[in-house]
């Protein structure tokens, strides 16, 4: 089966051809680096990284570029509060983006450009817009002699045929980062050059001291490395308009060329039902998440649903998800330790109907518009088959599925990113910050249980049968689970079953 996407310019699902296959070249918008990321930057790059690995795992020789953001108002407006060069903020956050990413198994772009090092191109991009009547200059705010630059929607008439938004849908302006500005032709047209106000980051250009406007760093960096043309573009919904919106039209205008073949955008997250807002409190980013829950954990929600579809964030959802991906990483454990005590490992083998099926199931659903939910859905009847075979310790057959079984966790992590690491260390991380999380270390309670846990293993020891059991149903009571191991008296939360 050929890989289907559902193109936004389009509005319809579609085979996905690349102009020069087997390469493919596809540019992701990046974050503007002023802060740390939430939950709503882990859900986008998520996304778009089962893309990435599903294109070459499917064979497809793969050009990535996401850029960053490193001068915007946002950033200059952070600087100013903390006394920081602007740069130096950028360049802080840029490292604290990666170190998120990188605990979420969100794998590197091949080229991650910044805005600050393509000035020159973008300088020249701009003179080349105005000199096809595409842009125009009106005086300067802050500068005698300098200009601000605009491109002209109405010289462009396929404006609109990416969001179907017509020209004079939004009287307000062409973009939430910019208010109206009476000197401009159509209340539309959006700066692609703003001059520099006192004191602020700027660089030299014909129209003055100045810095790229929002939109125009896209069309630049994506030219620059993948050309007028490419495969396909990505990013958050509320990018399809103004951003992607303006940056087809000055690219297009620009080139003279189509500039995208395939334009996929994720959905919003909601929290408990509302739209994630700082106005609204209910704001997160994942440095807090990431302190209640396993990265695995949250990458593993964020799958659970479609990528272009609105996700729900809610503890409950979180928790559900941290319990299916403990039961998971148990039976990995489990089988790891079958296989060992066999001489075997885990390896994809043919033959085994169940992990057959479902392998197929799995590639199925990544090649319909990467739906990991559903490819998740497929993991069912493996689990259930390598929880039989595994109670039938002395059958080949069943080492078979065993293998086979691990074998496809392994093939599937190259895919979406979760399942691949270590088990035994991953289901340790996953029940301490569960205990963390519900029981924290210095509270009473945490007090209590390990003082609990401590006299149950003494009654034990002493055989006093009943007061172990007395100790065991207090503990259940406040919602305990233990477990007795040659190693000694493990205990952690109970979660809700898998």
């Amino acid at each position: 089966m050929a890989i289907r996407v559902h193109n936004t310019l389009s509005r319809t699902k579609e085979d996905f051809v690349p102009a020069a296959p087997p390469a493919v070249r596809m540019y992701v918008c990046g974050v503007t680096v002023y802060d740390y990321c939430h939950i709503g930057h882990a859900r986008c790059y998520v996304a778009f990284d089962v893309v990435q690995r599903t294109l070459r795992k499917r064979g497809f020789e793969l050009t990535y570029v996401r850029n960053f953001t490193d001068v915007d108002d946002k950033i200059i407006r952070r600087a100013a509060e903390l006394g920081e060069d602007p740069r130096a903020l950028s360049s802080r956050f840029i490292d604290a983006f990666h170190q998120d990413m990188g605990a979420l198994g969100v794998e590197k772009a091949d080229l991650e450009p910044r805005v600050t090092d393509h000035i020159p191109e973008i300088v020249r991009f701009i003179e080349e817009l105005v000199a096809k009547e595409h842009a125009y200059l009106v005086p300067g705010e802050y500068e005698a002699g300098s200009s601000d630059v605009y491109f002209a929607i109405d010289a462009f008439p396929g404006y609109g045929k990416l969001s179907g938004r017509q020209a004079d849908d939004n009287q307000a302006g062409a973009s939430e980062r910019v208010e109206v500005d009476t000197r401009k032709r159509n209340p539309m047209d959006f700066a692609l050059w703003k001059s520099a106000k006192p004191g602020e980051i700027s660089w030299n250009s014909p129209w003055g001291m100045g810095r790229p406007g929002w939109h125009i760093e896209c069309s630049v960096m994506s030219c620059k490395h993948l050309g007028a043309s490419f495969d396909l573009h990505g990013g958050g919904k509320d990018l399809v308009f103004p951003h992607h919106e303006n940056e087809l039209a000055q690219s297009e205008a620009h080139n003279d060329a189509p500039f995208v073949r395939y334009w996929l955008h994720n959905g919003f997250v909601n929290i408990d039902e509302e739209k994630m807002s700082k106005s609204l409190g209910n704001f997160f980013t994942i440095r807090e998440v990431l302190k209640h829950y396993h990265p695995q954990v949250l990458r593993y929600f964020l799958l659970g649903t479609h990528y272009r579809s609105p996700i729900n964030y809610s503890t409950k959802n979180l928790d559900d998800a941290t319990t299916r991906v403990l039961y998971i990483y148990e039976s990995l454990q489990r089988a790891d330790v079958f296989l060992a005590q066999r001489g075997l490992t885990g390896e994809l083998v043919k033959g085994v109907r169940v992990v057959d099926k479902a392998l197929a199931e799995i590639i199925d659903a990544l090649e319909d518009d990467f739906n990991t939910a559903r490819a998740l859905g497929a993991l069912a009847e493996p689990l259930k088959a390598l929880g039989d075979a595994m109670t039938r310790p002395k059958d080949p057959h069943c080492h078979k599925t065993v293998q086979a079984v691990r074998g496809l966790f392994t093939e599937l992590a190259g895919y979406l990113g979760v399942f691949g690491d270590e088990p035994a260390t991953i289901v340790e991380a996953i029940v301490e910050s569960a205990r963390e999380r519900l029981f924290p270390s210095g509270s009473d309670v945490r007090a209590d249980i390990e003082r609990m846990v401590t006299a149950r293993v003494e009654a034990r020891v002493a055989r006093d049968w009943a007061r172990s059991d007395a100790l065991r149903a207090e503990l259940v009571a406040l919602g305990v689970e233990l477990r007795d191991t040659k190693e000694g008296t493990l205990w952690r939360p109970v979660l809700a079953e898998a």
